[in-house]
């Protein structure tokens, strides 16, 4: 057996004693918790009655404290495609429960916003914010003390973190994570990427482009591009909180469906063991292997909030240091679009998940030991699920099955992981490199600054960015404006690009998970609402952004000059309601949460 990485065991380390005392207060709660016994068991009669008066099959069962009684969370909406099949979920699972001896409830809904939907529009200024409603939707399904474990159903970009957040704060009990998969491949991503930049350009009409779009995202199923979606599927397998593959299982098959009643017999199975209650299965080791397995499969930069977001509801302190320096150990050994050609169905038939985990734990990169849902250790997940017969099965993956998608770790496409952390006088952010040519990881030229993406959109119509440029764009944070994703900037700076023109982006809001080959620094902190470096910034300032010697910075002298301040409306779509999430957000490393920041955690 390979022993661990040095520097993955250092950094292991560095988070347990940065972690300690949140740690251990938060065990401490979940101790607690589980000794004060806040289950159907404590409730009185009345409060019991309500909790099955709609559970009529169930209801002497339950009544009755016969077998464990299990929550359904679940994200379901049929709008997004991904969360469509979570529809006919619950009735299936109720009659699996009941085949394990246990009951299930669907304990509550969760919000589920569609990034692509609202990309570019209004609306995606709730997106990151979405995440605290999802955890806070959580906690009020299950703070109903009826059940003995949790499912969790979700898949999306802020869902997945929001559901583990809220489900940590219940880590007394046990929790799986249930996906439901991508939907079929549909229209080449080269192709799809060349209407996109010709209707940018004004050469294609919009109805070629909505063609073109409608192949892509066209079924019931995750979008198949590996943005962020699709990292969340990664991670709950990294960390253990699947059925062992059951990340990118196409809905509608018999696998997938088996995947999901093993899910449910085992969570009834597991359900009165303390050691797999999630405080204990979501710990240190674990986050270190989400962001192990991040690095590896050049996924979503989104997860550089998510992560210290979704830790510090476990008591975990992880930072951007401690991704950089992962990073720099941990191969890229899987190129998925937008970083490949092939979408995740090329990535699952080529060996997916099973073969990604078994080169981490062969190279040493990833702990083998955490404690995950399946009982065992991580090594049950490098392998590949299948039906013989009708009988759900593992076997052993082999090697890559397309060695331009997934490479073995002695021979990757990038010796590090490509996400690293610049700093320098303007703040610090994350550059995704792992997308991105080496020629184009340093880029020094004149920055034009905006306050909007329209902004972008405009002078580049106008033809006043065809020079080499660093384009600025700000008060897009969290305090700003709730740090929508702006996608709507990819077409217009690849173009330029493109055309030879040496360009990269800087800008506190988010780029897509999908963000792909124009250099960029994203996320930057301190955001430029409240007096942060980037509103010191004005048009012609000489920007320096540099991958490899982690530098952001510019020439110019700031002191003296007084910020700029954001002209943005903050009303309409709702957003007025979520100025108490603007209000209160903190800092996008530690994960931009108004909730956990309220929550002193």
């Amino acid at each position: 057996m390979t022993d661990l990485n040095d520097t993955v065991h250092r950094v292991t380390q560095r988070i347990v004693a940065n972690s300690a005392a949140g740690r251990r207060r938060y065990l401490d709660l979940m101790d607690r918790e589980r000794d004060r016994a806040p289950d159907r068991n404590s409730l009185g009669c009345s409060n019991l009655a309500h909790g099955f008066a709609a559970a009529l099959e169930d209801k002497p069962a339950i009544a009755g404290m016969r077998g464990p009684n299990l929550a359904i969370v679940t994200a379901y909406n049929d709008m997004l495609s991904a969360h469509q099949p979570y529809g006919a979920y619950p009735p299936q699972m109720k009659v699996w429960a009941r085949e394990a001896g246990a009951t299930a409830q669907v304990a509550g809904g969760t919000p589920a916003m569609c990034d692509g939907v609202t990309q570019g529009q209004d609306g995606m200024e709730l997106s990151l914010f979405s995440r605290d409603a999802i955890a806070l939707s959580t906690a009020i399904a299950m703070s109903h003390a009826m059940y003995d474990g949790m499912f969790m159903l979700g898949i999306c970009d802020k869902i997945v973190p929001g559901l583990v957040m809220g489900a940590l704060r219940f880590g007394h009990l046990p929790a799986i994570f249930v996906p439901s998969g991508p939907m079929p491949t549909g229209i080449g991503n080269k192709e799809k990427q060349k209407v996109r930049q010709l209707y940018a350009e004004g050469k294609a009409t919009r109805a070629e482009l909505l063609e073109s779009e409608s192949a892509s995202y066209h079924s019931p199923g995750t979008c198949t591009f590996y943005g962020t979606a699709n990292s969340n599927q990664m991670m709950m397998e990294m960390m253990g909180l699947h059925v062992p593959g059951a990340a990118f299982v196409p809905p509608g098959t018999g696998l997938r469906q088996a995947l999901t009643r093993a899910a449910v017999h085992r969570l009834a199975a597991i359900a009165d063991d303390p050691q797999f209650a999630m405080a204990r299965t979501c710990d240190e080791k674990a986050f270190v292997n989400a962001v192990v397995g991040l690095l590896a499969t050049g996924g979503s930069t989104n997860h550089a909030i998510h992560l210290p977001a979704m830790a510090r509801a476990a008591g975990i302190a992880l930072d951007w240091n401690d991704i950089s320096e992962l990073s720099s150990v941990v191969p890229l050994i899987a190129r998925v679009y937008p970083n490949g050609s092939g979408d995740v169905n090329h990535f699952q038939a080529a060996g997916g998940m099973g073969y990604v985990i078994g080169e981490l734990l062969e190279a040493g990169l990833a702990h083998r030991d955490i404690r995950t849902i399946w009982g065992g250790d991580l090594s049950d997940y490098a392998k590949e699920p299948w039906l013989d017969g009708e009988e759900l099965a593992w076997r052993e993956v082999g090697a890559t099955g397309d060695d331009t998608m997934l490479r073995p770790a002695s021979d990757p496409f990038l010796p590090d992981g490509g996400m690293r952390l610049v700093e320098g006088n303007i703040g610090r952010a994350c550059f995704k490199t792992s997308a991105v040519d080496e020629e184009r990881w340093t880029i020094e030229a004149p920055c034009r600054v905006f306050d909007n993406q329209l902004g972008v959109a405009e002078a580049f119509a106008k033809g006043e960015l065809d020079r080499d440029v660093i384009v600025v764009v700000r008060f897009q944070g969290p305090r700003a404006n709730g740090m929508p994703e702006l996608h709507k900037l990819t077409p217009p700076l690849g173009v330029l690009q493109d055309r030879g023109y040496r360009v990269a982006l800087v800008t506190d809001g988010r780029m897509s998970g999908a963000s792909g080959k124009v250099p960029a620094a994203i996320h930057c902190t301190p955001e430029a609402l409240g007096g942060g470096p980037l509103a010191l910034l004005q048009d012609g300032d000489v920007v320096r952004l540099c991958a490899r010697t982690g530098t952001l910075a510019t020439t110019a002298d700031l002191s003296g000059r007084t910020p700029a301040q954001p002209s943005e409306d903050e009303h309409g779509v709702g957003r007025e309601l979520y100025a108490m999430f603007r209000l209160g957000a903190d800092g996008a490393e530690r994960g931009a949460s108004a909730m956990l920041a309220a929550a002193g955690l």
